[in-house]
């Protein structure tokens, strides 16, 4: 299973960004290998519009199986729920935090955008 946590930095340590279309980078944590990835999201973070659905290309082409951010917009949700990928909101703290949180079972998958566009 592979988790992605919108991050600040590059390490599990780093905060989770709270914006999923703008955050800094995806961590990519594979329940598998017990490994994270960093992959960056710099192409989005200067994007006049489009940031959030291109986000989500960007996560459903790594496989994803579910989402752990602050917040996520409609359009971007919409892709992610049609690639099949869960989205977790509200998620706080590290990286790190966040990926025990989800493994624990603290967390509840979004029913919906949680901000509005171009938030």
């Amino acid at each position: 299973m592979k988790i992605i946590v919108t991050s600040s930095g590059e390490k599990p340590e780093s905060p989770v960004d709270p914006r999923f279309g703008r955050a800094a980078k995806f961590m990519v944590y594979d329940t598998a290998s017990d490994q994270y990835e960093t992959v960056d999201n710099v192409q989005n973070l200067q994007a006049a519009q489009g940031a959030g659905i291109q986000a989500a290309e960007t996560v459903a082409r790594l496989e994803a199986d579910c989402v752990l951010t602050g917040h996520c917009g409609p359009k971007a949700f919409m892709v992610l729920k049609t690639a099949g990928v869960k989205v977790y909101t509200g998620v706080e703290g590290t990286v790190a935090d966040a990926v025990a949180r989800y493994k624990s079972g603290e967390l509840n998958p979004a029913e919906g955008a949680d901000v509005d566009g171009h938030w």
